[in-house]
This record gives C-alpha cells, sequence and structure tokens, in this order.
C-alpha cells in the first residue's frame, strides 16, 4: 500500500484489506478506542491480549463487531505486538480456505492443526515420532512417516531436527485437505466424520504439538486467530458454535474466533458466554445518541484517512460529508472513497468534488435499501425517532444488524439507523429535515 499524493493513487491508499504488521507503523491510527468505548481506558482488544497472557486454560474468545468496523486491523495489530513479545502467531482467514456458505465445526479443527504444524516448523519445533505419526495417520490411515537417512542427515547439517522433514510432509497432506474441504464434497464428509468421531484424539494432538511450542518459546502458548467467522449467516453460525462450544473452547492454548454482531441478541448467545470469553469491538462513534454531531470521532476517523492520503484531494466539506453519512463504519467510507475518486479521476480532476462524494453515497445507499423492505420501516423509524436503547424486538434486531442496516455503537450499547437509510427515509418523506 502507498501513501495517496494523487487522485490515481486513492484506489490503492484505501484497499478494503486490513493493515498487516509491516504497515502499521506509517498506516495504523492508535487513537480510535476512546471514541468507540466512550472511555480512554477501556479496550477489548487489550483485554484480549491481557488474558492471553495469564495463567489459566479459559482462554477461547469471541470478538463481535459489524462488518467493516476494523476488527481485523485491530488483531493484526495485536498479532504484531504479540510477536515482538516472543509468541507465535497465526491468523486463520476463514474464506480463503472454506466456502462460508458450508462451514462445520470440525472444518475449524483441521484448520487449527495446520496453523500449529506451521507455527512448529516456523519455529524449528522437534516434534516427537510417536506426535507426527500420529497426525499422519489420522488423516492417512495406515501410512507411516518415513524419513530417509539423507533427509535426516541433511536436517543435522542444518542445524535442524530429523523431525522436520516430517512436520513439512504432515503441511503438504493439509494443502491437499484443504482443497477438498472448500471443492470436493465427498471427500469432505469423509474428513469431517473422522474429526467427529475422534475429536478427543485430534485435540490431545494438538495440545501435543502446542506444548513443544510452548517449550521452544520459553514458555509462551501459540495464539490461532479465526477470521473472516463474523461474515458467517446467523444458521451457519449458530450451526458451527452453539452445539460445539465445549469443544471449540477446550484448547490448551488461546483461540480467538471473530463472531456476527448480531447473534448477541439471540437468547441463545448467554449459553456461549460460559464457554467463551466475550468482547465487542463498536464503530467509531460519529454522532451522540440524542443525534449530536460526535466531532471527536469525525476527528479520529479524518486522521485514519489523513494517514493514507493527502485531505487536499477532497474539496472543502467533501470528507466531513462522506465521513457523517457512511455513520463510522470504515469499510462504507473506503468504498465511498474509492467510488467517488474514480469519478473524480475520469473527468480528468486532481480533486474529489461533492458531487463525486454524492454519487459515491449514492451507490451504498441503493445497497443498504435494496436489504430492506417496507414491512421493516416501523421498526427502523422507531430507533431512528429516540428508541436506541431498549429495543424489543431481537429477532428483527438481529437481521437488521447483519444487513449493516442498523449499527452498534459503544459501551452503552445504543443503536441508529445507517445514516444513508435515513437518507432514504428523508427522501421518501417519511421523517423531516429538522431531525437529520
Amino acid at each position: 500500500m502507498k501513501y495517496a499524493a494523487q487522485i490515481s493513487e486513492i484506489i490503492n491508499a484505501f484497499s478494503p484489506e486490513p493493515l498487516k504488521p509491516d504497515q502499521m507503523q506509517r498506516f495504523y491510527c492508535s487513537d480510535t478506542m476512546e471514541y468507540r468505548m466512550s472511555d480512554k481506558y477501556s479496550s477489548p482488544i487489550e483485554d484480549i491480549a491481557d488474558i492471553c497472557q495469564e495463567g489459566g486454560n479459559h482462554k477461547a474468545f469471541l470478538l463481535l463487531g459489524h462488518k467493516g468496523c476494523g476488527k481485523s486491523t485491530e488483531l493484526n495489530r495485536m498479532s504484531a505486538d504479540f510477536e515482538a513479545k516472543g509468541y507465535r502467531v497465526k491468523t486463520v482467514t476463514c474464506s480463503m480456505d472454506l466456502d462460508l456458505f458450508n462451514i462445520v465445526y470440525s472444518d475449524l479443527f483441521i484448520l487449527m492443526g495446520e496453523a500449529l504444524l506451521q507455527i512448529a516448523e516456523e519455529c524449528g519445533c522437534s516434534l516427537d515420532k510417536d506426535t507426527l505419526t500420529g497426525i499422519m495417520n489420522f488423516w492417512k490411515a495406515g501410512e507411516e512417516i518415513t524419513v530417509s537417512r539423507k533427509e535426516e542427515t541433511t536436517a543435522v547439517e542444518a542445524g535442524g531436527s530429523a523431525e522436520t522433514p516430517g512436520i513439512l510432509k504432515i503441511l503438504d497432506v493439509f494443502v491437499k485437505i484443504k482443497a477438498d474441504l472448500k471443492f470436493n464434497e465427498e471427500t469432505r464428509k469423509e474428513y469431517r466424520n473422522r474429526i467427529s468421531m475422534r475429536s478427543s484424539e485430534w485435540i490431545a494432538l494438538l495440545g501435543r504439538v502446542a506444548e513443544e511450542i510452548r517449550r521452544r518459546t520459553g514458555g509462551r502458548s501459540p495464539i490461532i486467530i479465526f477470521e473472516d467467522l463474523d461474515k458467517l449467516n446467523p444458521d451457519d453460525a449458530w450451526k458451527v458454535f452453539y452445539h460445539y462450544a465445549a469443544i471449540l473452547s477446550g484448547m490448551s492454548f488461546p483461540v480467538i474466533y471473530t463472531f456476527p454482531i448480531g447473534l448477541s441478541y439471540d437468547a441463545r448467545f448467554s449459553a456461549m458466554e460460559g464457554y467463551f470469553i466475550t468482547r465487542t469491538l463498536p464503530m467509531i462513534k460519529i454522532e451522540t445518541i440524542d443525534g449530536q454531531s460526535y466531532d471527536n470521532g469525525i476527528a479520529v476517523i479524518m486522521e485514519i484517512v489523513e494517514k493514507r492520503a493527502k485531505l487536499s484531494l477532497f474539496e472543502e466539506n467533501v470528507l466531513k460529508t462522506l465521513i457523517r453519512y457512511t455513520g463510522g463504519s470504515l469499510r462504507d467510507l473506503f468504498h465511498a472513497i474509492n467510488s467517488a475518486a474514480k469519478r473524480a479521476e475520469r473527468r480528468s480532476s486532481a480533486t474529489i468534488s461533492m458531487e463525486d462524494a454524492e454519487r459515491a453515497l449514492e451507490e451504498i445507499k441503493t445497497s443498504l435499501t435494496r436489504r430492506i423492505e417496507r414491512r421493516d420501516y416501523e421498526f427502523l423509524l422507531n430507533i431512528y425517532n429516540g428508541n436506541k436503547e431498549l429495543i424489543e424486538d431481537k429477532e428483527m434486531l438481529l437481521k437488521m444488524l447483519q444487513a449493516s442496516v442498523v449499527l452498534e455503537y459503544n459501551g452503552k450499547r445504543w443503536h441508529n439507523v445507517h445514516p444513508l437509510v435515513a437518507r432514504f427515509f428523508r427522501e421518501q418523506g417519511l421523517i423531516g429535515n429538522a431531525q437529520e
């Protein structure tokens, strides 16, 4: 990613991809938590980091937050901090390795195993032969790991161990397993059944790998982060987590799962809290609960933009308009900036005009309003007109949060209609201009 000094560089600078560890120093804005949490000393990310470094076994987490609120970047920053302290962290991007519309809990166990083995290989662990053979035989019944004398000699001469080639061979097997999980229905069923029938055996093998990593890293546990699970639809999320909470939370090392924010309003969520430590990363607040502009929140989002581009690329009031109507959603803001910049470039302009911005916002508004029906209007207008905290229809709230039509803010857990949906209602004459 490159800093944008001109319009043609905007799209690269405002990629929807989260910041990577090597981009943090240049592009990361560290001051957002106060304006997410309404308290400069509160941070769900720091809470998770602190617990990961404490003793005890209860270290399975659900991190909730809106799609596009910055969870991935915050997790990547946390990972970089852990690595600097000697911890080994692996982030699993589920959408790359799995079909998110066809996922079960055992798929996560498979990816967890690969991630641990990758960490073990990277830090030069010497896994014992029983563990290596046990893992390989778990997936390839009857097939033994063989390490040739030549491989053994090469490993020793390189300062490694005779077992290292075994780890690499197993990782090769996982490449095929992942391909089958995503594309081969018949083999996928076989893998899933194997985990389901022999889950305790697999958990024990993962525990052995984790213990060897701890031995190699001075007692520091490996940490696994599962990305993209917050994008699951409600039915699939419950299918993955609800009936298997005890298993998914039962690892001997910290595991962090992202989770759909709307499901925290489902009655089943309280049972989940008995197994997982739950934390929520709210949106950056750009207005108060009583509808007043929250200038500090707007200012910190402008700082995020300024880290990536010259503010002079935006004509007067354009950036504030984009921030205001995207409601604190960084994903929507970045999408709007990119769309507006494309239009400006096509008309050979060096700056983004208000018309460019309005066209970009119209695209997002159209996408959002396609997700609602006429029968949803009363519920949404009730929130807009002041019922921002005590919302009784949890099923409808879950649906609207999942669609990003309703946004949730800070520690008080209050809600508001997405500003572009409110604009749509205003255009329909359902709310007055005075309430904008």
